[in-house]
């Protein structure tokens, strides 16, 4: 293992990773973490793996009645806190 970051540091910047937002020492640490880890390389690909699957998701759209249901719980909700002081 790299000195100096351990595998809860590295899990921590994941995300940052895959989006290319870490600076280039960050990136460099996390490259030579991952060099000597196998355990967080593995977790790497399956976090691209449900980074992808997310991203593929479809979408589901509230059904009609469910929205209506919504609206009007919150806008009760809304109404008894504006007669509070």
């Amino acid at each position: 293992m790299s000195a100096g970051m351990t595998c809860q540091d590295a899990i921590a910047l994941l995300l940052e990773y895959l989006e290319t937002t870490l600076d280039d020492a960050t990136v460099a640490q996390l490259e030579a973490h991952l060099t000597d880890c196998a355990p967080c390389r593995a977790y790497l690909a399956t976090y691209r793996r449900a980074v992808g699957a997310a991203a593929t998701a479809e979408r589901v759209e509230m059904p009609p009645e469910m929205r209506e249901r919504l609206a009007s719980f919150i806008a009760q909700r809304l109404r008894g806190r504006s007669g509070q002081a």
